[in-house]
């Protein structure tokens, strides 16, 4: 088993990036979900139900987050906040007051332009700190699950992802998938809708509903859990536009055992190790 796909989403919610190599820092892939569109309250925006946020194409350079979106132009961000940088209190699922760093009216207004709705884009200063909260072992349980249901790890922080520092799934998976919306006579579905930071070439198809812990490159990374999918899957990364599949066929054999509503594609993963480098075609072991 290889790594055969390394991809990273600068702002949570928008198109992502494809990289042939990325390091790794404490809260996981470096410059992975370090920004963040909020409402006027600081809750989190996502294309759950904004779908608009698709066509919002992101890039990143030694300096700054870059945004275009087809017919609203485009505009740059400093990936590190200015002095004068006011905090806003945040909140992802479970995690509330967090502290980001708001990235100013210019960058509020060309969201909101688009978006079609009042907003702001945040990004991960030196006041973050958001630890993850584990679930009981392999649990499938939602990311507003209360807090009762997890334990937090205090050396384990991560950014604006949803539940979990980084989401793997395998080729394997995907073409179960995709064989089985061919046989209903709908399209296959790319690798986007799923938004992984890792893909992985050469495993069986759910292979990964087994790994426990798995060394991948010179990274050690812990289980916590599968991923219960949402809407966001029916949606194309490219246009917005949103349907019924995959989620659809994913319902007829792969809801979680103990909960029926929790359908479930690919596996959350803590990483260990807090630094190093990942780089596509690096070796996979899953470990005992």
């Amino acid at each position: 088993m290889h790594l055969s796909g390394l991809y990273i989403y600068p702002v949570k919610s928008l198109r992502g990036i494809a990289v042939p190599a990325a390091e790794i820092d404490d809260l996981g892939l470096v410059g992975d979900r370090r920004f963040m569109v909020v409402d006027e309250t600081g809750r989190f925006l996502t294309q759950r139900t904004l779908p608009r946020m698709a066509r919002i194409a992101t890039a990143l350079t030694a300096t700054d987050l870059v945004l275009r979106a087809e017919g609203h132009g485009s505009i740059s961000v400093p990936l590190r906040a200015p002095a004068s940088a006011e905090l806003r209190p945040v909140e992802v699922w479970r995690s509330k007051a967090l502290l980001a760093e708001d990235c100013g009216a210019e960058t509020s207004a060309w969201f909101s332009a688009f978006l079609g709705t009042s907003c702001h884009l945040v990004r991960i200063g030196e006041k973050f700190r958001r630890p993850v909260l584990e679930r009981r072992p392999y649990s499938s349980a939602p990311p507003d699950t209360p807090m009762q249901e997890g334990r937090v790890i205090a050396s384990d922080l991560f950014t604006f992802a949803d539940g979990f520092p980084f989401l793997a799934i395998t080729e394997g998976s995907l073409g179960n998938l995709n064989d089985r919306l061919v046989a209903r006579g709908e399209e296959s579905v790319p690798v986007d809708r799923f938004r992984a930071n890792l893909v992985v070439a050469g495993a069986d198809a759910f292979a990964e509903d087994g790994w426990h812990r798995v060394h991948i490159g010179g990274v050690t990374f812990r289980s916590g859990g599968p991923c219960a999918r949402c809407i966001v899957t029916t949606t194309d990364q490219l246009t917005g536009e949103r349907g019924h599949e995959p989620l659809r066929t994913l319902a007829s054999y792969r809801r979680d055992p103990a909960d029926s509503t929790r359908i479930n594609f690919g596996l959350n993963l803590t990483h260990e190790i807090k630094s190093g480098t990942l780089r596509v075609s690096d070796p996979v072991m899953p470990l005992p």
